[in-house]
């Protein structure tokens, strides 16, 4: 009933229907004055398997992994958290089928979360790029919510949390 393949197609067909979304938000903080005390940017995916649900959440953050806010008066000026996708539907599912889905996913969890990163990652890149993200002088960066390692949208590489503080 299940496949790797189809769950893997499903992401990604699902994915393609909020592209336009992600790109328009995107373009949007392309065109932020960034606060100076700004470092980097922090794409975060927040993952709610249960529900089959993406967000994505942008934090402007320092060199010491906290995030910067906007504590002056220059409106002009950004500093902060966005949410740049709201939660969507990556996959979706009948209710009834919900045991069989996760029992599958159980038995193929090593095969299918790597796919699974590679997809978001793959997607949001893309999204990125279309949006004309490469433009910012920012390190950015798309990382899951509580991973510990992060995707390099300039060098395209993956690389220890660590290493984006240092």
């Amino acid at each position: 009933m299940f496949t790797v393949d189809k769950y893997i197609g499903s992401i990604k067909a699902n994915l393609e229907k909020q592209s336009g979304l992600l790109v328009r938000n995107l373009k949007n903080i392309t065109a932020y004055n960034f606060s100076s005390d700004i470092d980097l940017l922090d794409f975060s995916a927040f993952i709610e398997p249960t529900r089959f649900e993406l967000s994505i959440m942008m934090f402007s953050m320092d060199k010491e992994g906290n995030e910067v806010f906007d504590e002056g008066n220059d409106t002009s000026v950004f500093a902060g958290s966005e949410e740049i996708l709201p939660e969507v539907e990556y996959h979706q599912l009948n209710e009834s089928q919900l045991n069989d889905f996760f029992e599958f996913y159980e038995q193929n969890e090593e095969t299918l979360v790597p796919q699974e990163q590679e997809v978001f990652t793959d997607w949001f890149r893309q999204c990125w790029e279309e949006a004309g993200g490469t433009s910012l002088n920012l390190p950015s960066y798309f990382v899951f919510h509580d991973d510990y390692k992060s995707y390099d949208l300039k060098s395209h590489k993956w690389i220890d949390n660590e290493e984006k503080w240092s």
